[in-house]
Protein backbone atom coordinates (compact mmCIF):
# COMPACT_ATOMS: atom_id res chain seq x y z
CA UNK A 1 0.00 0.00 0.00
CA UNK A 2 1.38 3.52 -0.62
CA UNK A 3 0.64 6.33 1.20
CA UNK A 4 0.33 9.74 -0.31
CA UNK A 5 1.22 12.51 2.73
CA UNK A 6 -1.83 13.86 4.15
CA UNK A 7 -2.31 17.83 4.32
CA UNK A 8 -3.32 17.96 7.87
CA UNK A 9 -1.13 16.63 11.16
CA UNK A 10 -2.96 14.44 13.44
CA UNK A 11 -2.43 14.34 17.25
CA UNK A 12 -3.18 10.60 18.01
CA UNK A 13 -2.40 10.97 21.86
CA UNK A 14 -4.01 14.09 22.90
CA UNK A 15 -7.18 13.86 24.94
CA UNK A 16 -10.04 14.21 23.22
CA UNK A 17 -13.65 14.13 24.70
CA UNK A 18 -16.98 13.46 22.39
CA UNK A 19 -18.85 16.63 21.44
CA UNK A 20 -22.17 16.91 23.60
CA UNK A 21 -25.11 15.52 21.60
CA UNK A 22 -28.49 17.31 21.52
CA UNK A 23 -32.18 15.54 22.83
CA UNK A 24 -34.89 15.58 20.55
CA UNK A 25 -37.68 17.01 22.34
CA UNK A 26 -41.22 15.30 21.27
CA UNK A 27 -41.93 18.29 19.51
CA UNK A 28 -38.85 17.99 17.14
CA UNK A 29 -40.34 14.59 16.69
CA UNK A 30 -42.72 15.50 14.01
CA UNK A 31 -39.82 17.14 11.56
CA UNK A 32 -39.15 13.73 10.78
CA UNK A 33 -41.49 11.06 8.86
CA UNK A 34 -40.98 7.57 7.83
CA UNK A 35 -40.24 6.73 4.10
CA UNK A 36 -42.58 4.64 2.35
CA UNK A 37 -41.24 1.39 1.55
CA UNK A 38 -40.40 1.09 -2.38
CA UNK A 39 -42.20 -0.76 -5.09
CA UNK A 40 -41.18 -4.13 -6.34
CA UNK A 41 -39.90 -2.04 -9.63
CA UNK A 42 -37.92 0.21 -7.53
CA UNK A 43 -36.01 -2.22 -5.12
CA UNK A 44 -35.53 -4.31 -8.61
CA UNK A 45 -33.79 -1.49 -10.09
CA UNK A 46 -31.64 -0.63 -6.92
CA UNK A 47 -30.76 -4.22 -7.03
CA UNK A 48 -29.52 -3.40 -10.66
CA UNK A 49 -27.72 -0.89 -10.08
CA UNK A 50 -25.30 -2.22 -6.74
CA UNK A 51 -25.17 -5.03 -9.04
CA UNK A 52 -23.69 -2.84 -11.53
CA UNK A 53 -21.09 -1.36 -9.20
CA UNK A 54 -17.62 -3.11 -8.33
CA UNK A 55 -17.19 -5.60 -5.74
CA UNK A 56 -13.58 -5.33 -3.34
CA UNK A 57 -14.20 -9.31 -3.75
CA UNK A 58 -14.24 -9.34 -7.82
CA UNK A 59 -10.80 -7.79 -7.73
CA UNK A 60 -8.12 -9.76 -8.79
CA UNK A 61 -5.43 -10.59 -5.76
CA UNK A 62 -2.44 -10.87 -8.17
CA UNK A 63 -3.32 -7.37 -9.97
CA UNK A 64 -3.07 -5.19 -6.81
CA UNK A 65 -3.33 -1.53 -7.01
CA UNK A 66 -0.98 0.62 -4.69
CA UNK A 67 -3.02 4.15 -5.11
CA UNK A 68 -6.56 2.28 -3.26
CA UNK A 69 -5.79 3.59 0.27
CA UNK A 70 -5.35 7.22 1.11
CA UNK A 71 -2.80 8.41 3.22
CA UNK A 72 -5.39 10.72 4.55
CA UNK A 73 -7.57 8.32 5.30
CA UNK A 74 -5.22 5.66 6.67
CA UNK A 75 -3.51 8.52 9.06
CA UNK A 76 -7.03 9.53 10.54
CA UNK A 77 -7.48 6.03 10.99
CA UNK A 78 -4.25 4.81 12.26
CA UNK A 79 -4.38 7.89 14.95
CA UNK A 80 -8.02 6.57 15.83
CA UNK A 81 -7.07 3.01 16.70
CA UNK A 82 -4.27 4.69 18.93
CA UNK A 83 -6.35 6.89 20.83
CA UNK A 84 -8.84 4.20 21.82
CA UNK A 85 -5.99 2.19 22.84
CA UNK A 86 -4.54 4.36 24.91
CA UNK A 87 -7.54 4.73 26.97
CA UNK A 88 -7.69 1.23 27.84
CA UNK A 89 -3.94 0.94 28.88
CA UNK A 90 -2.01 1.67 32.28
CA UNK A 91 1.40 2.57 30.71
CA UNK A 92 3.29 2.94 27.88
CA UNK A 93 4.45 -0.83 27.53
CA UNK A 94 0.92 -2.02 27.83
CA UNK A 95 0.03 0.37 24.57
CA UNK A 96 3.18 -0.90 22.33
CA UNK A 97 2.08 -4.31 23.61
CA UNK A 98 -1.36 -3.87 22.13
CA UNK A 99 -0.12 -2.34 18.93
CA UNK A 100 2.16 -4.95 18.42
CA UNK A 101 -0.63 -7.20 18.70
CA UNK A 102 -2.99 -5.75 16.28
CA UNK A 103 0.16 -5.22 13.85
CA UNK A 104 0.85 -8.91 14.46
CA UNK A 105 -2.77 -10.10 13.20
CA UNK A 106 -2.23 -7.50 9.88
CA UNK A 107 1.21 -9.54 9.42
CA UNK A 108 -0.17 -12.63 9.25
CA UNK A 109 -2.54 -11.21 5.94
CA UNK A 110 0.67 -9.72 4.38
CA UNK A 111 2.21 -13.15 4.47
CA UNK A 112 -0.69 -14.67 3.01
CA UNK A 113 -1.27 -12.58 0.26
CA UNK A 114 2.36 -12.28 -0.39
CA UNK A 115 2.88 -16.40 -0.19
CA UNK A 116 -0.22 -16.76 -2.76
CA UNK A 117 0.71 -13.80 -5.28
CA UNK A 118 4.15 -15.51 -5.38
CA UNK A 119 2.84 -18.94 -5.80
CA UNK A 120 -0.07 -17.94 -8.98
CA UNK A 121 2.70 -15.64 -10.64
CA UNK A 122 5.56 -18.34 -10.65
CA UNK A 123 4.98 -21.95 -11.73
CA UNK A 124 7.64 -22.91 -9.82
CA UNK A 125 7.42 -21.10 -6.17
CA UNK A 126 10.45 -21.30 -4.03
CA UNK A 127 10.18 -20.83 -0.37
CA UNK A 128 13.46 -19.50 1.49
CA UNK A 129 14.38 -21.04 4.44
CA UNK A 130 17.85 -19.04 4.93
CA UNK A 131 17.37 -16.27 7.50
CA UNK A 132 19.31 -13.62 5.87
CA UNK A 133 17.33 -13.35 2.21
CA UNK A 134 13.99 -13.76 4.55
CA UNK A 135 15.26 -10.63 6.49
CA UNK A 136 15.75 -9.42 2.82
CA UNK A 137 12.62 -9.99 1.49
CA UNK A 138 10.70 -8.16 4.63
CA UNK A 139 12.92 -5.17 3.78
CA UNK A 140 11.85 -5.09 0.46
CA UNK A 141 9.23 -6.67 -0.40
CA UNK A 142 7.08 -6.90 2.68
CA UNK A 143 8.01 -2.88 3.40
CA UNK A 144 6.51 -2.39 -0.08
CA UNK A 145 3.51 -3.75 -0.02
CA UNK A 146 2.23 -1.98 3.28
CA UNK A 147 4.33 1.30 3.05
CA UNK A 148 4.31 1.66 -0.92
CA UNK A 149 8.46 1.47 -0.34
CA UNK A 150 11.29 -0.66 1.16
CA UNK A 151 13.38 -0.28 4.32
CA UNK A 152 16.13 1.58 4.04
CA UNK A 153 18.25 -0.23 6.11
CA UNK A 154 19.08 -3.43 7.49
CA UNK A 155 22.11 -4.19 9.77
CA UNK A 156 23.46 -6.86 12.00
CA UNK A 157 24.06 -6.13 16.19
CA UNK A 158 28.22 -6.45 16.48
CA UNK A 159 27.67 -7.57 20.09
CA UNK A 160 25.02 -9.81 20.03
CA UNK A 161 24.82 -12.66 16.73
CA UNK A 162 21.09 -12.82 17.58
CA UNK A 163 19.97 -9.28 16.98
CA UNK A 164 19.26 -7.71 13.78
CA UNK A 165 17.66 -4.39 12.87
CA UNK A 166 15.38 -3.28 10.65
CA UNK A 167 15.76 0.94 9.60
CA UNK A 168 13.33 3.44 7.97
CA UNK A 169 14.14 6.77 7.88
CA UNK A 170 10.53 7.84 7.20
CA UNK A 171 8.27 5.33 8.40
CA UNK A 172 4.51 6.43 6.86
CA UNK A 173 2.77 5.74 10.50
CA UNK A 174 5.17 8.14 11.85
CA UNK A 175 4.60 11.07 10.05
CA UNK A 176 2.11 12.69 11.60
CA UNK A 177 1.43 11.63 15.23
CA UNK A 178 2.38 14.20 18.02
CA UNK A 179 4.12 12.14 20.78
CA UNK A 180 3.72 14.41 24.28
CA UNK A 181 6.88 14.86 26.68
CA UNK A 182 6.08 12.67 29.09
CA UNK A 183 5.76 10.32 26.63
CA UNK A 184 8.37 10.47 24.62
CA UNK A 185 9.53 6.41 24.93
CA UNK A 186 6.59 5.38 23.02
CA UNK A 187 7.06 4.60 19.42
CA UNK A 188 3.98 3.94 17.92
CA UNK A 189 6.00 1.71 15.10
CA UNK A 190 5.29 -1.00 17.78
CA UNK A 191 2.64 -2.09 15.43
CA UNK A 192 4.99 -1.83 12.30
CA UNK A 193 7.07 -4.92 14.59
CA UNK A 194 3.70 -7.08 14.97
CA UNK A 195 3.42 -6.60 11.74
CA UNK A 196 8.04 -8.22 10.54
CA UNK A 197 6.79 -10.74 14.06
CA UNK A 198 3.97 -12.47 12.54
CA UNK A 199 5.72 -12.67 9.26
CA UNK A 200 8.70 -13.92 10.51
CA UNK A 201 6.80 -16.56 12.77
CA UNK A 202 5.03 -17.17 9.38
CA UNK A 203 8.32 -17.97 7.65
CA UNK A 204 10.02 -20.19 10.21
CA UNK A 205 12.27 -17.55 12.00
CA UNK A 206 10.47 -17.00 15.35
CA UNK A 207 11.61 -13.50 16.58
CA UNK A 208 10.99 -11.20 19.26
CA UNK A 209 10.30 -7.76 17.54
CA UNK A 210 9.52 -4.16 19.23
CA UNK A 211 10.36 -1.29 17.72
CA UNK A 212 12.35 2.03 19.33
CA UNK A 213 12.88 5.36 18.32
CA UNK A 214 16.21 6.70 17.18
CA UNK A 215 15.54 10.22 15.19
CA UNK A 216 18.49 12.14 14.02
CA UNK A 217 18.62 16.49 12.58
CA UNK A 218 17.96 15.06 9.14
CA UNK A 219 15.31 12.21 10.04
CA UNK A 220 13.76 13.23 13.30
CA UNK A 221 11.12 10.44 13.24
CA UNK A 222 13.74 7.65 12.41
CA UNK A 223 12.56 4.14 13.95
CA UNK A 224 14.75 0.96 13.87
CA UNK A 225 12.90 -2.22 13.95
CA UNK A 226 15.11 -4.88 16.44
CA UNK A 227 14.76 -8.40 15.36
CA UNK A 228 15.66 -11.00 18.50
CA UNK A 229 15.87 -14.23 17.26
CA UNK A 230 15.83 -17.31 19.21
CA UNK A 231 18.17 -19.82 19.58
CA UNK A 232 16.82 -22.47 17.69
CA UNK A 233 16.86 -19.91 14.76
CA UNK A 234 20.93 -19.54 15.14
CA UNK A 235 21.35 -23.21 15.48
CA UNK A 236 19.37 -24.02 12.45
CA UNK A 237 21.74 -21.54 10.71
CA UNK A 238 24.50 -23.26 11.69
CA UNK A 239 23.51 -26.65 10.62
CA UNK A 240 22.20 -25.35 6.66
CA UNK A 241 26.11 -24.02 6.62
CA UNK A 242 27.69 -27.04 6.61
Amino acid sequence: MAYPQPHPRLSVLSNSSLSSVEHLSPTMSSRYSIPSAPSINTALGTNKQALARPNIYDKNLNKPRVTDVSGAAFSFLFSEVVQYTQKRVSGINDLERRLNTLGYRIGTRVLELMVWRAESSSKAPKREIRLLPSLMSIHTQVWRAVFGKPADAIEKSVENADEYMIIDNDPPIERHISVPKDMSQLSCSSFTAGIVEAVLDGLGFPARVTAHSTPTAQFPTRTTILIKLEKSVLEREELLKQ
